[in-house]
């Protein structure tokens, strides 16, 4: 769906480029992930993809046609939700999508129910102007479905949101991809990335050291032990196995047997654990 090759961008006026020669390619109905902290290039990358920012160095294709020949036509297949949700605040919920959908040719999808999807609908006639930080984020997040995507870039998608509407979010995401659709998209939590997320980019300071899957990031760099927490005579102890040979290590056979387990658990690394690392870098906002 998007290639790109030796892209390089530096703002008017900047004396440092923001992207510095990165290359990768999003996979058809693929979740991609852009994992870094802020400032690291995450947004200049989607703005880039999305057109709104020209001037570049390198080649980028998005589903065959090079970027710079693009028509405005691509927009009709695109959906972007910004980190910070631009939407009209004099209107309401239900006029925002209104005035969205009309500027596209093709049919869009049924405002009331987006605003359902994301449990707005007993704010459609609400100003958004009162709307909090979430529900804006909520707001813009459906705005970008209203015309049925086939790429959707989506940049701190969960930002500001509670763990309740964070996990809507994030199941309505998955939905997308089990439609099809594909997504770029843009964080700096950890959990998103790895329960979302296909395929990780780590950026850092405008380069890309490493894209990998989630899965062989972890087996890469996580430590082949299981460690178990068992309670013996009153008393809580944990052990940490080597998985080689394990059902023949006769201490871990015999915690199995004769006491009372608490946890068990491989030690899988986290993504930020690796992001630190392979960078040496914190993910911090």
């Amino acid at each position: 769906m998007i290639q790109v090759q030796n892209l390089s961008y530096t703002y008017p006026g900047a004396e440092k480029a923001v992207l510095k020669n990165i290359s990768f390619e999003i996979r058809q109905g693929e979740i991609f992930g852009f994992l870094g902290p802020s400032g690291a290039g995450k947004s200049t990358t989607q703005k880039v993809l999305n057109g709104l920012l020209r001037g570049f160095d390198g080649n980028v294709h998005i589903n065959g046609t090079d970027l710079s020949s693009m028509e405005r036509s691509f927009y009709e297949k695109i959906g972007v939700a910004f980190e910070f949700p631009n939407l009209y605040l004099k209107l309401t919920a239900l006029e925002n999508l209104q005035l969205f959908a009309s500027f596209f040719k093709s049919p869009t999808r049924d405002p009331q129910k987006l605003l359902k999807m994301v449990q707005l609908e007993g704010d459609r006639d609400t100003r958004v102007e009162a709307f909090s930080k979430g529900m804006k984020m909520r707001l813009s997040f459906i705005r970008a479905l209203l015309n049925r995507p086939e790429l959707l870039f989506l940049d701190e998608p969960t930002a500001g949101l509670d763990p309740g509407n964070a996990r809507i979010m994030k199941d309505i995401i998955l939905d997308l991809q089990k439609e099809g659709v594909t997504i770029f998209l843009t964080t700096h939590h950890m959990e998103d990335a790895g329960e979302l997320c296909n395929r990780l980019a780590f950026m850092v300071e405008g380069t890309l050291p490493v894209i990998d899957s989630t899965q062989e990031l972890r087996l890469k760099h996580g430590k082949k032990t299981v460690r178990v927490e068992y309670r013996d005579d009153g008393k809580i102890y944990t052990d940490e196995f080597p998985m080689d040979h394990l059902g023949s290590n006769p201490v871990f056979s015999d915690i199995l047997l004769n006491h009372e387990i608490l946890t068990i658990h491989t030690q899988e690394a986290s993504l930020e654990d690796i992001f630190i690392k392979v960078t040496g870098q914190q993910l911090k906002h």
